[in-house]
């Protein structure tokens, strides 16, 4: 998985009435784009983050561009 900071993460609940789980990319770890990713998740809590098979990248080339000017 390659990412950047600003993109978007969904992780699928693995059970039946798991919810998804969604968050922000404040930081990429890895190397290109490569995991590990600091997240911000909607609830608040930010943590690191490996993602697994169920994890879907939404990437926002617009948030991305705008950060690199900061």
């Amino acid at each position: 998985m390659k990412a950047a900071v600003g993109d978007e993460l969904t992780v699928k609940g693995r059970h039946q009435g798991d919810e998804d789980r969604h968050g922000e990319i404040l930081e990429v770890h890895g190397e290109e784009g490569s995991p590990p990713y600091l997240v911000q998740w909607r609830d608040g809590h930010e943590s690191v983050f490996f993602p697994s098979a169920d994890t879907i990248v939404e990437h926002h080339q617009a948030r991305q561009r705008h950060s690199a000017r900061k």
